[in-house]
C-alpha cells in the first residue's frame, strides 16, 4: 500500500498549497562567514553550519546530520564541518543577530515565504538555482522548491515536506471509551470528558506562539474556509470575517473549558510535549517532523510510542472547510550564505547533505523527505505509512501563518495568539490588529 501512495505522490503531486505567506537545536560558537585560512582551491576549508537538530530532542535527525556530516569530510579530507546547534526558538533569534553584523554561517537552516523574505531581500543568501539543474535536477517532490522562491531564484533547498493532525494516546482515549472525533462537537466532548476526570486534554506550549497559531490555523479553516484564510493573510480579505472571528472565539472557549495544560501560555514547545510523552495529557497538535519521536526515537519508551495514533482536525458543523485540508507545508531548508568566503564549496556540502538526507531520514528518522525516495524495499512504521497516505490525499495545504507573513505581520500574528490564548485580547482586536499589521506590508 506504502508503494502505490508514495508513487502516486511522486508522480502526480498536486497539492494545492495555500501559499498566503511556514516551527527543533547548543553546540560550537559560530565564526560567521568568515573562515581563517579557508579558500575553495583544495586547501584546508571550514564550512559553518548552524543547525536546530540537538541530540536528544532530534535524536533521530541528529544522527543522521552527524552521519551526513561524517561521511562528507571522509570524502573530502580537505573539509571541515564545524557545527552549531541551537533549540528551535534559539536558533531563530541567533539567526537575526547574525544577520545584522553580515555573520550569517556558510551553511544553515531556514523556513519559506515571509521567514525567508528579510534575508533575501537584504542579500543574505544566495541564490542555489545551479543546484536545481545539476545533481538535483528532478529529485524534489512538486511543490516544495516553490516555497523557497522570490523574484525568479530559489533562495534554499527543502528537506522535508510536512502536515500537522492531531496525535493522540490511545490508551488516555481506551481507558474513558473515548472515541476518535470526526466532528467538532465531537471533539469538544473528548477534552469535556478528559478535562471533567483530571486528564489534560491538549498539550499546548504556548510560549512559542507559533504552536497556538496551529489552533487558530486550523479552527479558521474549518469554519471559514481555506480561501478566506489565504486571502486574509495575503490581505485580499479581512480578518473581521465572521468566520475568522468565530474561529479566535472557538480558541478562548477552549481556554475556558480547560482544554489546555496548566500554564501552557508559559510553557515552551519542547515542555509541552513532555507532558504528552508523560501521559499528562491525551493529545498533541504537531507537525509530522515529530514522526521520529513517535517510531524511531529509542530514548522515547516503547510503550509510549506504541500508543500514539493521530487523526485529522474535525470539521466544524456548518463550517466551509474540509476534513482532508490541513495545515503544513514545505518543512526547513538549508541555505548558502551570500558572504561567505567559501560559497562554493558550501553549495557542494549542500547539495551532498540534501540528497543524503532523502535517503537516510525516511529509515533513520521517520521523516517525510523533500526529495524523492524509493521506498519499495523499506519497512517503515505503521504511523508514517497512514500519515503519508493521508498526506497524498490532502484537498488544500495551508502554509503556516507566521511564515507566510512578513517579519512585522508574522510578529504581530504571534503576539496576538498568545494575547488570544492568554484572553489579554478580544477576537475583534485580534482581528482587527492582523488586518493592520498586513495593510502596513512589512
Amino acid at each position: 500500500m506504502f508503494k502505490k501512495k508514495w508513487t502516486t505522490l511522486l508522480l502526480t503531486a498536486s497539492l494545492a498549497f495555500a501559499v498566503a505567506g511556514c516551527g527543533n537545536n547548543g553546540g560550537n560558537a559560530n565564526e560567521g562567514a568568515a573562515n581563517d585560512g579557508a579558500n575553495e582551491s583544495g586547501n584546508k576549508v571550514t564550512v559553518n553550519f548552524m543547525h536546530l537538530w540537538p541530540e536528544g530532542v532530534s535524536a533521530g535527525q541528529n544522527k543522521i546530520v552527524n552521519q551526513i556530516i561524517s561521511d562528507y569530510q571522509n570524502e573530502n579530507p580537505n573539509v571541515t564541518i564545524k557545527q552549531e546547534v541551537l533549540d528551535n526558538e534559539q536558533y531563530k533569534n541567533k539567526l537575526k543577530v547574525l544577520s545584522a553584523s553580515n555573520q550569517l554561517p556558510d551553511v544553515g537552516v531556514t523556513w519559506a515565504a515571509g521567514f525567508m523574505q528579510p534575508y533575501v531581500e537584504g542579500n543574505l543568501f544566495t541564490p542555489v538555482d545551479d543546484l536545481l539543474s545539476g545533481e538535483l535536477n528532478g529529485k524534489f517532490v512538486a511543490g516544495t522548491t516553490e516555497a523557497y522562491a522570490m523574484n525568479g531564484k530559489t533562495y534554499a533547498l527543502p528537506l522535508e515536506f510536512n502536515i500537522a493532525p492531531v496525535y493522540y494516546n490511545k490508551a488516555i482515549f481506551e481507558k474513558f471509551n473515548l472515541e476518535i472525533p470526526q466532528t467538532y462537537d465531537q471533539f469538544k466532548t473528548v477534552v469535556k470528558t478528559l478535562s471533567d476526570n483530571g486528564v489534560a486534554p491538549i498539550a499546548l506550549g504556548n510560549k512559542d506562539r507559533w504552536t497556538g497559531s496551529l489552533w487558530y490555523m486550523y479552527l479558521a479553516d474549518r469554519i471559514a474556509g481555506q480561501d478566506t484564510l489565504a486571502k486574509a493573510i495575503k490581505g485580499e480579505a479581512s480578518f473581521t470575517d465572521a468566520g475568522l472571528v468565530q474561529a479566535a472565539q472557538e480558541v478562548q472557549a477552549l481556554v475556558d473549558g480547560n482544554a489546555f495544560v496548566k500554564g501552557f501560555n508559559g510553557l515552551s514547545n519542547e515542555e509541552a510535549k513532555s507532558e504528552f510523552i508523560n501521559g499528562n495529557a491525551a493529545m498533541y497538535l504537531m507537525g509530522t517532523w515529530e514522526l521520529p519521536n513517535w517510531t524511531t526515537n529509542e530514548d522515547i519508551p516503547q510503550e509510549f510510542r506504541d500508543s500514539v495514533g493521530f487523526f485529522k482536525f474535525p470539521t466544524v458543523d456548518g463550517g466551509k472547510g474540509n476534513i482532508d485540508s490541513w495545515v503544513g507545508g514545505p518543512g526547513v531548508g538549508l541555505f548558502v550564505s551570500e558572504n561567505s568566503k567559501v560559497k562554493d564549496e558550501a553549495k557542494k556540502f549542500v547539495e551532498y547533505f540534501v540528497t543524503k538526507w532523502g535517503e537516510q531520514s525516511v529509515t533513520g528518522a521517520g521523516v517525510i523527505p523533500a526529495t524523492k525516495v524509493d521506498t519499495s524495499a523499506i519497512e517503515l512504521p505503521q504511523l508514517y505509512i497512514d500519515l503519508f497516505t493521508e498526506m497524498n490525499k490532502a484537498s488544500s495545504i495551508t502554509l503556516f501563518a507566521d511564515v507566510q507573513m512578513k517579519a512585522d505581520a508574522a510578529e504581530t500574528h504571534l503576539n496576538q495568539i498568545q494575547s488570544l490564548f492568554g484572553k489579554a485580547s478580544t477576537p475583534d482586536s485580534f482581528a482587527k490588529e492582523h488586518d493592520a499589521a498586513i495593510k502596513a506590508g512589512k
